[in-house]
């Protein structure tokens, strides 16, 4: 099975201590699901459209251990902790090769 990548960018942020507590939270989650901190902060560069936005790449052994971290009680709680606090895009991709 190919790993999965989770890559969550951050639009906006309109409360840096709610995304603290967020982070704290769904951080954990992302653990217990199997994942791994890849980066995380902004980019070093962005090119064409893209845009220097806050993003976290993360790794899971397979995209069925992403989707299942995101759809747990726990990251659910999290994301209610977040609320309202950041607009954000999250992919979720299957590795190739």
């Amino acid at each position: 099975m190919p790993k999965a990548y989770w890559i969550n960018t951050f639009r906006v942020i309109r409360d840096p201590d709610r995304v603290a507590a967020y982070a704290e939270l769904g951080g954990a989650v992302m653990l217990a699901h199997g994942g791994r901190f890849l980066a995380r902060g902004l980019p070093a560069a962005a090119f064409e459209e893209g845009v220097a936005e806050r993003t976290t790449l993360i790794e899971f052994p397979s995209v069925e251990d992403a989707v299942a971290a995101y759809r747990s009680p726990a990251y659910q709680h999290a994301l209610t902790v977040l609320g309202d606090a950041a607009v954000r895009d999250i992919r979720i991709i299957e590795a190739s090769g």
